[in-house]
């Protein structure tokens, strides 16, 4: 008999009791859900659902986040991350990237299809004078369009090409983001041919990052849920190495809506740990299906 495949992968366990619970160690990082759930594109593999329409988390205000830098730096945060959505249609974008990266490291993580030449200019010109790093994180799901295109959207591939091969002309190198989403994908050689095939857009320190999938959101109806024998890990205490690369032990996101656990559990109600970074400083246990990937699959949304 085959394992039943959760219909809720965002609801707790059957047995959250058991569920392992993280301590938290230190507020080294805070993710902005800079655009909430709007997008550009709809990717059929996105595990938060994210699109043109989807506006369920709306964007965050210039001065939420610029209140919620003022917190993070009394807190004492390390580093810090814009996503969304697309954080690169956020009408003070370039602003809020300025005022962060006087605090500290910065990562956007964008799908590349805004990156024009203006934009990329732009980009170096922060970099250069910038005190700390500025790092922006590509997402690109194949090294052709009959790769990407499927699970990106029509045209998605040549589009953000384009915007890499701008940021290489302007002397930037991002970190392109794959998420393994077809069979193969995770071998060693296909990496190879992924860093080969960076050098080839002119990336001169070519950085890519191999995701797991996460399957939830448009993922669980692209092909399907966690199974139910897949969830023994979340019902058992965990190996400390486990527990010190986990995003949750040391950052939260912060939303127009209030303070959540991870970037992953942006649609969980209960991953809503508080309003203010200062009250949710605390420890959490992994009570929901997509944790799992985090555990066994050592997922990092951490560059």
């Amino acid at each position: 008999m085959s394992a039943r495949l959760l219909v809720l992968p965002l609801a707790d366990l059957a047995d959250a009791a058991r569920a392992p619970e993280v301590a938290f160690a230190a507020l080294d990082t805070v993710w902005f859900q800079l655009t909430g759930t709007v997008c550009n594109i709809a990717c059929r593999h996105c595990f938060i659902t994210c699109g043109p329409k989807e506006t369920r988390v709306p964007m965050m205000s210039g001065a939420q986040v610029r209140a919620t830098l003022d917190e993070a730096a009394r807190l004492g945060t390390r580093e810090y991350y814009f996503t969304g959505g697309e954080p690169m249609l956020h009408p003070e974008f370039w602003e809020l990237c300025e005022a962060a990266l006087a605090q500290g490291p910065l990562t956007v993580l964008t799908n590349g299809i805004l990156i024009n030449d203006a934009a990329a200019a732009r980009a170096a010109e922060l970099f250069g004078r910038a005190r700390y790093s500025f790092d922006l994180r590509v997402s690109l799901d194949g090294m052709t369009a009959e790769e990407n295109d499927p699970v990106r959207g029509r045209g998605t591939f040549d589009s953000i090409i384009a915007g890499i091969r701008a940021l290489a002309q302007h002397g930037l190198s991002p970190s392109l983001t794959v998420v393994e989403h077809a069979a193969g994908m995770s071998v060693s050689t296909a990496r190879a041919q992924f860093l080969d095939f960076a050098r080839a857009l002119g990336l001169a320190h070519p950085r890519v990052k191999f995701l797991p999938l996460l399957r939830i959101g448009r993922e669980e109806r692209r092909t399907h849920g966690y199974r139910d024998d897949e969830l023994d890990c979340l019902q058992q205490p965990l190996d400390p190495v486990v527990v010190e690369n986990l995003v949750c032990s040391s950052s939260r996101l912060v939303t127009a809506n209030g303070v959540m656990t991870c970037p992953i559990l942006l649609d969980a109600p209960d991953a809503r740990l508080g309003q203010t970074l200062g009250e949710t400083l605390h420890p959490i246990s992994l009570r929901w299906s997509a944790c799992r990937t985090c555990v066994v699959d050592g997922l990092s949304c951490r560059t």
